[in-house]
Order: structure tokens, then sequence, then C-alpha cells
């Protein structure tokens, strides 16, 4: 919901979008045909290229091309730091806004473990569980007091009614913990144990996306396998080890098998 009222906060139906291809790494609300946010809204795509990395310069052109009112960076499922500057360079190129998704990083950023959006993005989101390790909920922020004013009265009364105080309470302790130094120390041990496992991976020979690891995400892909993610995660599963099945570029079999 904190996408949704950025969108409609900022743009109106029926304006393009380009956000991540959601088989790229991109999210679900990033413009999906399968979403709202690609029902309610025209969208593009950008992607990764053969070595598992955004290409900011193909990012431009596509930019360029399609002229989207709104560019969304911020992913899923993308292992890589995300040069949030070089999306405000094209964004201000075509005169579209910056909406910056760190659902996925916000606690890395937090601990200064990945470069901040700020003051690139005119807007940024995230979820306050994942990586802030809080309770379940969304946050949206904005620099811009008349942004600021835009996404206020598209959240309530636009898509939600009453808050729920008790959870707004835990956010707030939780967000105490993140700006600890304790914090500091847990987010590099985070980044330090993917990288440790993406290696180690690598040396037992599987494909890891992009070869590596910025950040607490380890890709693997399963394209030479006769396996698939699928398969991978329920095996991992049964031995008590959770893990989350992806499509990754260039599958071309189902999500689902």
């Amino acid at each position: 919901q904190a996408n949704q009222g950025v969108y409609a906060a900022l743009i109106n139906p029926g304006d393009k979008i380009l956000g991540m291809d959601l088989s790229h790494g991109g999210h679900l609300t990033h413009g999906a045909k399968v979403s709202s946010s690609g029902k309610m809204y025209e969208s593009c795509f950008y992607g990764v290229e053969l070595d598992g990395r955004i290409d900011y310069e193909k990012v431009r052109e596509i930019a360029k091309k399609e002229k989207p009112k709104l560019i969304v960076c911020g992913a899923s499922a993308y292992a890589r730091v995300i040069d949030f500057a070089k999306f405000r360079e094209i964004a201000d190129e075509i005169g579209a806004y910056l909406f910056a998704d760190i659902a996925h990083i916000a606690g890395l950023v937090v601990a200064g473990e990945h470069p901040s959006p700020f003051p690139h993005a005119h807007v940024v989101s995230s979820t306050t569980h994942k990586t802030l390790r809080g309770p379940r909920g969304g946050i949206i922020m904005a620099n811009d007091e008349e942004l600021a004013k835009k996404i206020n009265s598209a959240i309530f009364p636009g898509i939600q009614g009453g808050p729920l105080m008790h959870v707004i309470a835990a956010k707030a302790v939780g967000f105490k913990f993140n700006l600890s130094d304790e914090w500091k120390v847990y987010a590099k041990q985070v980044r330090t144990n993917a990288q440790v496992l993406a290696n180690v991976l690598m040396d037992r020979k599987f494909k890891l996306v992009s070869d590596g690891t910025d950040n607490h995400l380890v890709l693997m892909s399963f394209l030479d396998r006769e396996f698939s993610g699928k398969d991978a995660d329920l095996a991992l599963g049964n031995a008590g080890i959770t893990a989350n099945k992806n499509t990754v570029p260039g599958e071309i079999r189902s999500p689902f098998i």
C-alpha cells in the first residue's frame, strides 16, 4: 500500500511508469502486469544484462524512448549496489519523478552498508519489517513539503482509514534500535555472512546471478540444472533452511514448477 500511495500522489491512472522487470529482480508493485500497478498505469521495464547487473546507459535509453512520468528504482531480488545518483540523472533528463523502493535493503542503508537514496530520490518507500526487523508495515519518506502533503492526502482519505497506533509505537521502538551502534555491527555482519556464503557456493560450482553479492542477498541460478529454484526451495525447507524461490534472468520455466 505504501507504493500504491506514492503512485496515487505523484501520477494519474494511465500515466507511464518505468520499473525493473519482475523476471530480472523487480517487484510486483513496480508495474508488473499481474499487479494493480500494471493495470492502473502503463508500464515499461528495464532489466539486467548478461552479467546480472543493471546497465544504466540502457536504462537511460529506455527512459528517453518511453518518457515515463515516474521511474522506480529498487528491487526484490538484486544482489548489487543500486546507484541512486545515476537514476536521478536519468529522471532529471526526462523530467520524471524518481521513486526509490528500498524495502529489501533499508536495514543496510540505515547502517551505512548500502548508499542512501537521499538526496537523490524524490520519494522513498520501505517496509518496516524485512531487513529493518520491525513489525509488519510500510513507510513513505520525502524531503519536499509539497510532495509530503500530496502523499498524506493520497493515503488518507485515498486508500487508508484509521491508523494502528500500537503498530506505530512498535515501529518507533524498532527505529530506535536501527539507529544504535549495535545495529551497525549487525548489518555489517549480515553483509559479511552473505559474501562468505556466496563465495563458498561459487567454490562448489553453483552459479550465482551477478557472480556474487554486495548486500544481504545470494541469488542462485539453476538455469543449467535439471531441478528448478522451487525444487531447491523445497529441499532446503526440508533441511530446516528457509529460502525463497525467484525467477532469474533468462528463465523460461514457470516459477510454479
